[in-house]
């Protein structure tokens, strides 16, 4: 909580002064939560699309690591706000998050996932392996 403090008689309001402290109050509480972007997880035939929503980010900002069989996507960016002039208050603001997704290794390709960062969402492509995507109706002449 931050507390501003004024000494002496110079027009201290005590109603502004709380107001301002209750202001100051609310707002760090909203910037020290979680951060954990939603996740849509589509399966097609060929493989799986994660798609996050995390708005603000660049490419740079993400890792995705597959460690056995555990897929893990996290991003992580410093926030800075530059103004010219005196701060009555300044926060630079550090957001990550991480979330990990067990994969079913015997059908999928781990050698072909991609990634991609496109409008404020990061799609991951998890590919399924040949052997295990449906295979097309086929027609067998009798001989």
């Amino acid at each position: 909580m931050t507390t501003i403090i004024r000494r002496g008689n110079t027009g201290y309001n005590p109603v502004f002064n709380s107001l301002l402290n209750e202001f100051f109050a609310n707002e760090t509480a909203q910037r020290n939560t979680d951060f954990v972007p939603p996740v849509n997880i589509k399966e097609t035939e060929d493989g799986f699309e994660l798609s996050f929503i995390v708005p603000g980010m660049k490419k740079e900002d993400f890792e995705i690591l597959l460690d056995k069989d555990t897929l893990t996507v996290s991003g992580n960016v410093e926030e800075k706000q530059e103004e010219e002039g005196t701060y009555s208050k300044m926060e630079y603001t550090f957001r990550s998050f991480n979330r990990s997704f067990t994969l079913p290794l015997e059908i999928i390709n781990t050698e072909k996932i991609d990634a991609k960062y496109e409008n404020g969402i990061l799609y991951v492509y998890i590919p399924k392996k040949d052997e295990v995507k449906p295979r097309p109706a086929r027609t067998f002449k009798v001989k």
